[in-house]
């Protein structure tokens, strides 16, 4: 079996619980012990990272993927404590357009932010909120109530998301936006969307639920998505990009284009 370790310990747990046509396949946390032992190598030091890693970061081995159709994906999704389903869907990709137009935005984050982020994800929040990004994006007063929420959410087990805020309208409304912020090499994906949702649901019960992704991309903008969830999948359904600038980059001709848009 080829690949690295993780890769080794990840297929083998896959097809010791598929059967051909499972578009669900369950595994506990304990199969990553089993793997390791029956393969006669090594365990990771943290058994979740093997998990996070193909939830997150990794595509998952070629021997999977090669089980899907052009437009499915395989996702691996908590379904309890220490319980977790690959579950074969409709793919969902996150992924910045090159060709979207951006807009200019006055940089409002303080310099001690720049000098002292200690990741890619923690300075796309902090600018998040110092250049009100959100409330830009999304059109409504938007509030930083958490970042990093770590709860429990019935049928899933733990979930994290990195920020929440919640949002008023000009009606008065109230909505509440979990953000997953991405930097780096790191991808958006559906099931941290999906999360997102369920968590929402479940802690802010009365509100509408907008999620929101946030990715550096490789130039330094930024691009963010908002999404809604349908009866059958999660749908992007806005994607604007961002630059942030001195005032001596952002021209009037520019202002006049920027009031012409829809």
């Amino acid at each position: 079996m080829s690949g690295n370790r993780y890769s080794q310990l990840i297929e083998k747990i896959f097809f010791d619980n598929y059967k051909k046509g499972d578009k669900q396949v369950e595994f506990l946390r304990t199969d990553i012990e089993k793997a390791a032992k029956a393969l006669k190598i090594s365990l990771p030091k943290n058994l979740g990272d093997v998990i996070y890693s193909f939830r997150f970061r990794t595509e998952l081995p070629d021997r999977i993927l090669k089980l899907t159709h052009e437009d499915e994906e395989w996702l691996i999704k908590l379904a309890g404590r220490s319980t977790y389903c690959f579950s074969l869907e409709p793919k969902l990709e996150i992924i910045p357009n090159k060709h979207l137009t951006h807009s200019k935005i006055l940089d409002s984050t303080p310099g001690v932010i720049n000098k002292y982020s200690l990741s890619d994800e923690q300075a796309l929040l902090a600018i998040l909120r110092y250049n009100r990004l959100v409330d830009v994006f999304l059109g409504i007063t938007c509030y930083s109530l958490q970042n990093h929420l770590r709860t429990t959410v019935p049928g899933l087990g733990q979930v994290e998301t990195d920020e929440v805020y919640i949002g008023v309208d000009k009606r008065g409304a109230h909505f509440v936006i979990p953000i997953q912020a991405k930097g780096g090499t790191d991808k958006q994906g559906k099931v941290q969307i999906e999360q997102d949702i369920e968590l929402s649901k479940n802690k802010f019960p009365g509100l509408v639920c907008i999620p929101v992704a946030a990715q550096f991309m490789q130039d330094g903008k930024i691009a963010l998505f908002s999404f809604e969830q349908d009866k059958t999948s999660i749908r992007i359904t806005s994607e604007r990009h961002y630059e942030l600038v001195n005032s001596n980059d952002l021209t009037n001709e520019e202002l006049e284009k920027y009031q012409k848009r829809k």
